[in-house]
């Protein structure tokens, strides 16, 4: 693909010119495609918390999330897949009165499915303390959030998007220090049998 030639007057800088990038991918690269990522997150996630509270139409003085219990469609939102890969994605769930975040986490490896599986399972069983944590995720993701119009006034709006996005910042370093950790821990074993030899 040929890069269009530079206007009359105007300098080519290193902005314009488009670096080959290796296939490996450093963490640099990484984090260049991380944060578009997230930027995205944000933005839908920031538009999606414009909540109130809504009262059941099928029980009296009920209150559910209407994006769980789903028994009114005009309540409810086109949801949103926002992905980086195939493997990493996040569905953003709006309705009248509740937010639901499910989170796919990378994983590339049989290690690292096991590593988040536990990880995940271990968050879960501690939902309470999370308050918008769902103990179960949706299918096909491996963590989901509930934000309802509750939350929001109790909290601020901000705050919450902040600790959704620092969240899928950090579990990606989580996931890759653990399997580290087991890897080492796996040669050191390995170099401790292999001396009786």
């Amino acid at each position: 693909m040929v890069s269009p030639a530079p206007q009359a007057g105007r300098e080519v800088t290193a902005a314009h010119a488009r670096p080959v990038l290796p296939p490996s991918r450093t963490g640099a690269e990484m984090t260049a495609t991380l944060r578009p990522y997230l930027n995205a997150v944000r933005a839908t996630l920031q538009a999606a918390l414009c909540l109130e509270n809504f009262s059941s139409q099928v029980v009296e003085r009920h209150n559910k999330p209407e994006v769980e219990v789903r028994s009114s469609k005009e309540l409810l939102l086109q949801p949103v897949v926002i992905s980086r890969n195939e493997k990493e994605k996040v569905l953003i769930e709006g309705s009248i009165n509740s937010v639901r975040v499910s989170i796919a986490v990378k994983q590339a490896d049989e290690i690292e499915k096991i590593l988040c599986h536990k990880f995940m399972r271990f968050m879960m069983m501690r939902a309470e303390n999370f308050f918008i944590l769902r103990r179960k995720p949706v299918e096909g993701y491996d963590i989901s959030f509930l934000i309802t119009n509750f939350h929001t006034e109790q909290m601020y709006k901000h705050k919450l998007v902040d600790f959704v996005i620092h969240f899928m910042e950090e579990i990606d370093k989580e996931i890759s220090e653990m399997k580290l950790s087991v890897n080492a821990r796996a040669r050191i074993v390995a170099e401790e049998f292999l001396k009786n030899f």
